[in-house]
C-alpha cells in the first residue's frame, strides 16, 4: 500500500514538473516573440502628419530629430518645386528669398532642362513641416516628415509624440524602423 501512495506521490510530482516545464517554455516563447521597449523606435506615420511644425520646438534636441524626406519615385524632378520654392514668388530665382525652408535645407541641382533635383541636408533640416506642406497642398506629396534615427534618442516618452495633434507618431520594431511613403 505504501509502494503504491509513492508511486502516486511521484506521478502527482512529475505531472506539476511537467506543467511547470511547460508554462516556463510557453511564457518564453512568448518574450522571444515579442518586441520589447528597447528594441522599439520612433516613427511618424506620414498619412497622418499634419504639419503643425510642432516637431521643430517640441523635440528634446536643440535641433529636431524629425527631418524632411524626399520620396524620389514620387518626385517629378520639377522646376518649379513648390517645397523648394515660396508659393507667391515672382521670379524664378534660387535666392534665399525666394526659398520656403527657413534654414535652406533643401538643395537644387540642374540635372537637364526642365529637370532638377532636390535634396536635403539634414544637418540643417528642423523638421518644420513648411516645404512638406507646400509639397501637400501644391505639388506631388514626394515629401514628408520622419524620425532620422541618427539623431533620435529613442526616448520611452517622446516630447513630441505627446503634444502631436494628429496622434501620427507610433512605436514600430527596430527591424522595420522606418515607415516610408511609397507609390501607389
Amino acid at each position: 500500500m505504501k509502494k503504491d501512495l509513492v508511486s502516486r506521490r511521484s506521478f502527482i510530482k512529475k505531472c506539476l514538473n511537467a506543467a511547470g516545464a511547460g508554462a516556463l517554455i510557453s511564457t518564453s516563447c512568448a518574450l522571444i516573440g515579442s518586441t520589447t521597449a528597447s528594441e522599439q523606435v520612433w516613427q511618424i506615420d506620414p498619412d497622418k502628419c499634419m504639419q503643425c511644425d510642432r516637431c521643430a520646438t517640441d523635440c528634446v534636441l536643440s535641433i529636431s530629430a524629425v527631418k524632411c524626406i524626399h520620396s524620389f519615385d514620387m518626385c517629378g524632378y520639377c522646376k518649379l518645386c513648390y517645397g523648394y520654392f515660396k508659393p507667391s514668388f515672382l521670379e524664378m530665382e534660387t535666392g534665399a528669398e525666394n526659398q520656403l525652408c527657413p534654414t535652406g535645407a533643401i538643395k537644387r541641382k540642374f540635372i537637364e532642362n526642365p529637370f532638377y533635383e532636390y535634396s536635403i541636408d539634414y544637418e540643417l533640416c528642423i523638421g518644420c513641416g513648411k516645404c512638406v506642406k507646400a509639397c501637400g497642398m501644391f505639388g506631388n506629396r514626394s515629401l514628408y516628415l520622419q524620425i532620422s534615427h541618427e539623431y533620435c534618442l529613442n526616448c520611452n516618452e517622446c516630447s513630441i509624440a505627446k503634444n502631436c495633434p494628429s496622434e501620427a507618431f507610433t512605436r514600430i520594431s527596430i527591424e522595420n524602423p522606418y515607415l516610408l511613403k511609397v507609390v501607389s
